[in-house]
């Protein structure tokens, strides 16, 4: 028995396991109460759709988190960067322009979120919270508070090559996997990524043994920024249209997907496997409780309780040994009363 104890948690270790084994376990009881609907390939070719953006965040804000830092500013990023591109193709039918304009102002006001965290020394949440507002505000401002639609926009290029489908698939869905593989590698056999690790587990003694601390907390600002930026050109072409609050129901579901993922609030420990998994159970929740018959008013009280049943099975999963203390204890006791 014990052997085969040991076996399982040498399973469970293995990075995005326990996360994997909670959605399969959700997957299934969603099959349970919602068949018609789960039991179909479609709906879960939908949830890749509002799984791709969502993705992209997580997995630049786990760098962050790994070092110990966090963004709050990213929703007014998907904002300012959906407008940017909004109004080149509406006022100038210029997308690719507006591509490249959008995916440099994440970087700027990533950049600038670095410069203040790292070089003037202000706590992130402090100064992303402020930024948030900031950029947000002038969002509103440029855009004076309108919405742009952008009508049929189908046969450019840049909505074939980052929104079309590949039959079933999602093109988006695969950016989005693509960047996150590339971000683990990152994370996980490159000098930047061990340099985030090792700032997120103790920044001064990353400081000590020659870590550029500042440099690379402003290259991981800058980062998220653009990684923002480019979610928010998913969402914006997917929706044919730019709305100023498109970015503001991000915040939780983001940071949600990090954490549930396995990645450490206090940095030094990041999982982008787990993250992947989690952004897609935070995507498939909502969808899963409408499907399941759920009325209206009751979904966002279900879906709290799933997404803490999703942390609790994975904390269980990820320490089973700590988790099965309790039925061995039981079991000796048993023993014991027979002899």
């Amino acid at each position: 028995m014990a052997a085969r104890e040991s076996a399982l948690v040498r399973v469970l270790r293995i990075e995005g396991v326990p996360i994997t084994a909670v959605l399969l376990l959700l997957v299934a009881l969603c099959m349970v109460f919602a068949p018609e609907a789960f039991l179909s390939y479609r709906i879960y070719m939908s949830f890749l759709v509002s799984f791709s953006p969502l993705l992209i965040m997580a997995a630049g804000l786990t760098l962050l988190i790994a070092a110990g830092e966090i963004d709050l500013s990213f929703p007014s990023v998907v904002a300012l960067s959906g407008w940017v591109l909004a109004y080149c193709i509406h006022e100038h039918e210029a997308p690719w322009l507006g591509l490249i304009l959008a995916l440099a102002a994440g970087a700027l006001v990533g950049f600038l979120n670095g410069v203040v965290v790292a070089r003037l020394g202000i706590p992130s949440i402090i100064a992303t919270l402020a930024t948030q507002f900031l950029w947000g505000g002038l969002t509103t401002g440029f855009s004076h508070g309108l919405s742009y639609s952008l009508g049929d926009i189908d046969e450019l290029m840049v909505c074939k090559l980052f929104v079309d489908r590949i039959g079933p698939l999602p093109v988006q869905c695969l950016w989005a996997l693509g960047l996150t593989v590339w971000l683990w590698l990152v994370l996980n056999r490159r000098p930047f990524g061990e340099h985030l690790l090792f700032i997120g587990d103790n920044v001064k003694v990353a400081g000590l043994v020659g870590v550029n601390t500042r440099r690379e907390k402003t290259r991981a600002f800058t980062l998220m920024g653009v990684l923002a930026a480019f979610a928010s050109v998913l969402l914006t072409l997917d929706n044919r249209s730019f709305f100023n609050t498109q970015g503001a129901g991000y915040l939780l579901q983001v940071m949600a997907a990090v954490f549930i993922g396995g990645t450490s609030v206090f940095g030094g420990k990041a999982s982008l496997v787990g993250t992947a998994v989690g952004a897609y159970i935070i995507a498939m929740a909502e969808g899963g409780i409408v499907a399941a018959g759920v009325q209206g008013f009751w979904v966002r009280a279900v879906e709290g309780a799933v997404l803490l049943a999703a942390v609790i099975g994975y904390r269980f999963l990820q320490n089973p040994e700590k988790g099965l203390a309790p039925v061995r204890l039981l079991r000796s006791k048993l023993g014991s009363v027979d002899r």
